[in-house]
């Protein structure tokens, strides 16, 4: 965890956190869309993959701001 917080903490004083922090939520934002899409527009049997990318959508969308946030506080 502290190799992450020191990432950010690079990434912060260099000024690319607002970037990075961008492209992760567009990333984010994209696999929560593909999940969804694929769970109302497909008739998969499984529903762990549409599932799994709706999780790790959300994660993606909220990680960022709370990496920044630990990062201040370290």
């Amino acid at each position: 965890m502290d190799e992450i917080l020191d990432a950010v903490d690079l990434l912060a004083d260099s000024g690319l956190e607002g970037i990075v922090t961008w492209l992760v939520r567009v990333v984010g934002l994209v696999a929560l869309l593909a999940g969804l899409g694929l769970w109302l527009f497909t008739e998969m049997g499984l529903l762990v993959v549409p599932a799994l990318l709706v999780l790790v959508g959300l994660v993606l969308l909220v990680a960022p701001s709370v990496l920044l946030f630990a990062a201040e506080l370290a």
